[in-house]
C-alpha cells in the first residue's frame, strides 16, 4: 500500500467523523434551546397563575 493512500483514507475517515459530530451537536444544541425556551414559558405561566390567583384573592 502506497503511503499516500494510506493518508487519502485516513483523511476521508477524518472527515466522516467530523460530519458525523457535527450533526450529533447541531442536534444536540437544538435540543436544548428548546429545553430552555420550554422552561421559559413554564416560568411566564406560572408567574401569570399566581397573578390571577392573587386577583381572584382581592375580588
Amino acid at each position: 500500500m502506497n503511503i499516500g493512500d494510506l493518508f487519502f483514507q485516513l483523511m476521508m475517515l477524518l472527515v466522516l467523523l467530523g460530519l458525523i459530530f457535527s450533526v450529533y451537536f447541531f442536534i444536540r444544541s437544538i435540543a436544548l434551546r428548546n429545553k430552555s425556551e420550554t422552561k421559559s414559558i413554564e416560568k411566564k405561566l406560572d408567574r401569570i397563575i399566581e397573578l390571577l390567583e392573587e386577583n381572584k384573592r382581592a375580588d
